[in-house]
């Protein structure tokens, strides 16, 4: 089972990114994205599992929209209006479960999680 996201980058302050997330290797009951800025905990962003539950996290509520396209096996994240506290290691997951931190190799983190893309913010 594999995971790679694409679409990271620098932008300023009101700008828009995609991430993009492809699957590969199976199917899962739940997916989303993860992010970790430097010092901070590993922070759940968005989730989907079920039908058509969805989750997203208070911070990113109204600015950043998560899809997914099931016969491309591929996750998105849409993520406008973006702030510098948006400045994180973003990652896809699914199945995850995690402590504190969502990096590679951290103790607790299970299931599938892709490498990891940057977004960083300019203000």
């Amino acid at each position: 089972v594999q995971l790679q996201e694409s679409g990271g980058g620098s932008v300023q302050a009101g700008g828009s990114l995609r991430l993009s997330c492809t699957f590969s290797g199976g199917t899962f009951d739940r997916a989303g994205w993860y992010r970790q800025a430097p010092g901070n905990d590993c922070e759940l962003v968005s989730a989907i599992w079920g039908e058509r539950d969805e989750y997203y996290a208070d911070s990113v509520k109204g600015r950043f929209t998560m899809s997914q396209d099931n016969v491309k096996h591929m996750l998105f994240l849409q993520m406008n209006d973006l702030k510098s506290d948006d400045t994180a290691v973003y990652y896809c997951a699914a199945n995850p479960t995690f402590r504190r931190n969502c990096y590679a190799g951290s103790a607790g983190r299970t299931g599938y999680w892709g490498h990891g893309t940057q977004v960083t913010v300019s203000s």
